[in-house]
């Protein structure tokens, strides 16, 4: 059967089910199978596939990274101060549209996979009188986490993009960072930018609340800062840095008199039907790579007439949409652009971009899941605003795919 008719039927089973309210990890699952059926049907297959996925330590760095950012969340909304944080940046940012785009992005700095879940609880925070659809809150939070994918030093894609490609970090940045800014844009447009926001009346605080909210803020960004700074200097991954804030906290908490218990925090984190979605994600990525999936769409479109550039962008979107992580279609579509010239830098932007696209329309995506469990949100009318920044993207980097 032809690989693209196969793919097709593999969404249209991920559709069809999601639109039955089947747990998203249940969808992802079936949609495997399906795929090891119509390419491989050795049971082998799915065992290596299995033992690969839990064997993986990047499995565990997952799950665990996610577990102990929902403990930090606790931690901080338990002890208020995550509502301190949010009045007080109230306070030194009048206007709310602001808040909501750039505490997801500066959150999105640290890029700890399933890291949307620390950010949600800000942009519920943010917007409780703005009458705002789940969907809508979703995407905001979702889409202004991403931004940093084509210009953060210690994002895993970029990594590994730049060493595939054998140019400096320097060269990478200064070809592809401007679509930072372009995808800021794109998602002011699409998800801020139409937002009303009716006049609210002054509050009077009282010195002491004032200091009480601004210590809140503290310890916020301390927090977030203090992993950012593990994982960066001392290269530690994201599970093991997280738990160290985590635990750190937990002291100085009860020192500031905020005091969150041990059951409050390791008991409330624990989410098993989280943890098993993206258990069935993983494994449905991993079964992609063992029926030798990817290899068939690279190999069937390089036997097309399509031009290279077209092709590049065409794979590298279709695999970000399979296995929802920039290292996935990284990975598997940067040697190919590298083979065809070392230093090859439009088409490695072409690459990343489309690459990154396919990673946020697509359920495989962590950050997604989490987000839309947080908001308990519809899927589709996430996806669809997502949808309308990511064309605007297309355009603009259509007509001019290189930095200015």
């Amino acid at each position: 059967m032809n690989i693209f008719l196969i793919l097709s039927l593999a969404l249209l089973i991920i559709i069809v089910l999601l639109r039955f309210k089947i747990q998203i990890g249940v969808c992802m699952l079936v949609s495997g199978l399906f795929i090891w059926l119509t390419c491989s049907q050795k049971f082998m297959d799915l065992a290596t596939a299995f033992v690969e996925t839990f064997t993986m330590t990047r499995t565990y760095d997952i799950i665990f990274a996610l577990y102990f950012i929902m403990c930090l969340e606790i931690e901080l909304r338990k002890s208020g101060a995550l509502t301190d944080m949010v009045k007080a940046l109230r306070r030194i940012f009048s206007n709310v549209k602001i808040l909501l785009a750039l505490m997801p992005a500066f959150l999105g700095m640290l890029p700890s996979v399933g890291g949307a879940r620390f950010s949600a609880p800000i942009v519920e925070e943010l917007s409780p009188n703005l009458n705002l659809t789940a969907e809508y809150k979703a995407a905001i939070n979702f889409w202004f986490r991403h931004l940093f994918e084509f210009s953060n030093p210690i994002n895993p894609g970029m990594l590994l993009a730049y060493n595939i490609l054998g140019v400096t970090f320097g060269e990478f940045i200064r070809h592809l960072a401007w679509v930072t800014p372009l995808a800021f844009v794109a998602g002011w447009l699409v998800l801020i930018s139409p937002i009303k926001i009716s006049r609210e009346s002054k509050i009077f605080e009282t010195a002491e609340e004032i200091s009480h909210e601004q210590h809140g803020l503290i310890l916020a960004l301390m927090s977030v800062t203090s992993i950012f700074l593990i994982v960066v200097i001392g290269g530690l991954s994201a599970s093991i840095s997280t738990f160290v804030v985590v635990a750190a906290l937990y002291f100085v908490l009860r020192a500031v008199g905020r005091v969150v218990t041990v059951k409050e925090i390791f008991f409330g984190a624990f989410d098993l039907k989280m943890t098993l979605n993206i258990c069935c994600i993983l494994y449905f990525t991993q079964i992609l790579e063992v029926t030798k999936v990817l290899t068939e769409i690279i190999a069937a479109f390089q036997a097309s007439p399509l031009p290279v550039p077209v092709i590049i962008a065409c794979v590298s979107l279709i695999v970000g949409i399979l296995t929802g992580i920039s290292q996935g279609h990284v990975a598997i579509i940067m040697p190919i652009v590298a083979a065809m010239g070392t230093g090859n830098l439009n088409l490695a932007g072409v690459a990343m971009v489309f690459g990154v696209a396919g990673q946020m329309l697509t359920p495989t995506h962590v950050c997604l899941i989490v987000t839309l469990d947080y908001f308990k949100a519809d899927l589709f009318g996430t996806l669809k605003l997502v949808l309308f920044g990511e064309l605007l993207i297309f355009v603009v980097f259509g007509i001019y795919p290189k930095a200015p």
